[in-house]
């Protein structure tokens, strides 16, 4: 005889379990979804402020201010002739002591002229042996105004019969740019987010925060455009210092 009660009860048990575990798999299946669309957006937003990142504008800005050289250096090349040695040594000994007094007359103490350099050659023409000896003094100071009185007055020295060999001349050097790098520096970079500010109001932006920056070199060259012998070094004690920074702003 069967149990027909004992049925039942298996078919309710097996119904409420199906429907669990439909429930538990919708359950999963809204929890998957919520998941995948939380994920979504979120990497959806990531690629957003990513995309944002990416917002720049590289600007350069500059800085020049004009300087005056605070240091002075005269190399005074000369020479002298004589069909023996002895004499033409005789001969730069008079230069050198001409040389002297030339910059003694203009206030410069002893130590202010060093000798630098001398040699000595000879050749002969048609058997006739002529000695030269070249010599180098060199001057060296701060005080730019007498430098620039004793380049007015050297031809007091041809006058004396100083023969001044090609190389001889003044060079003025700016030896204090560390003092105004930080300035300079500021003040580029002030300029490079002027550049930077005109740039994002143009495209309707905001300009936001440094991204990277380049100071780029220091230049000096002469105020007036006279001749250079690099890095501040010329003929003139009138100097221009430039310096140009490239900086990369974020945009907002």
């Amino acid at each position: 005889m069967t149990d027909v009660s004992s049925d039942v009860a298996k078919d309710g048990f097996f119904a409420r379990l199906t429907a669990n575990q439909g429930k538990a798999w919708l359950a999963g299946t809204g929890l998957l979804a919520t998941g995948l669309i939380v994920g979504g957006y979120l990497m959806g937003d990531g690629l957003v402020r990513m995309k944002q990142a990416d917002r720049a504008v590289t600007v350069r800005g500059l800085a020049e201010r004009e300087a005056t050289a605070d240091l002075a250096t005269w190399t005074i090349a000369y020479s002298a002739k004589g069909s023996d040695l002895q004499s033409a040594q005789a001969k730069a000994d008079t230069d050198t002591k001409a040389i002297r007094a030339f910059f003694g007359s203009l206030g410069f103490d002893g130590e202010a002229v060093q000798p630098t350099g001398a040699n000595v050659s000879q050749y002969s023409d048609q058997g006739v042996t002529t000695y030269t000896v070249k010599q180098r003094m060199s001057l060296r100071t701060t005080d730019i105004k007498k430098a620039q009185d004793a380049v007015k007055r050297q031809f007091d020295l041809v006058k004396q019969g100083v023969e001044l060999e090609e190389g001889s001349g003044m060079a003025f050097t700016y030896t204090k740019l560390n003092a105004i790098k930080p300035e300079m520096i500021a003040q580029a970079t002030k300029d490079a987010r002027k550049s930077a500010e005109q740039f994002a109001k143009d495209s309707g932006t905001d300009v936001g925060s440094i991204k990277s920056a380049s100071q780029g070199y220091f230049e000096i060259t002469s105020r007036d455009g006279d001749g250079e012998g690099g890095w501040g070094v010329s003929d003139s004690p009138y100097k221009k210092v430039r310096v140009v920074t490239t900086v990369e702003y974020y945009l907002d």
